[in-house]
């Protein structure tokens, strides 16, 4: 079932990314389920569209569990929302969030730094 899900968000950021779009807050809160099961993203409250120009870009929004860490370096672009997927396969799978903290910034650091937890162990 993870598989499907993930396949399915992957195709509707693909769809997001050719329009120029990056959704920049993809969590649980955001994907709701149909009563056929189909998935639907919502709250594009943080998306933005990536200019003609392709630059990058700087403002750090979004859930700090999800963040990829080239959001908190500020220099990114629509490929954030696939670490938040792969995130979201992480915590499907696991039933834990892999970056860990007492706090934003310890959150921060850990994800900046790879310090994910597996099976309650820190790698």
């Amino acid at each position: 079932m993870a598989r499907d899900y993930i396949r399915k968000l992957f195709s509707a950021c693909a769809h997001m990314h050719s329009q120029g779009i990056a959704h920049r807050d993809i969590k649980p809160e955001n994907i709701m389920l149909t009563s056929d099961g189909e998935l639907k993203l919502i709250d594009f409250g943080l998306s933005k569209r990536q200019d003609h120009n392709k630059s990058k870009f700087k403002t750090i929004a979004g859930t700090p569990y999800y963040m990829a860490p080239e959001i908190l370096d500020g220099n990114y672009d629509y490929k954030v929302d696939c670490w938040s997927l792969g995130v979201l396969l992480y915590v499907f799978t696991s039933g834990y969030l892999p970056f860990q903290g007492d706090n934003t910034k310890d959150v921060f650091y850990r994800i900046s730094k790879a310090k994910y937890h597996f099976d309650h162990k820190e790698f």
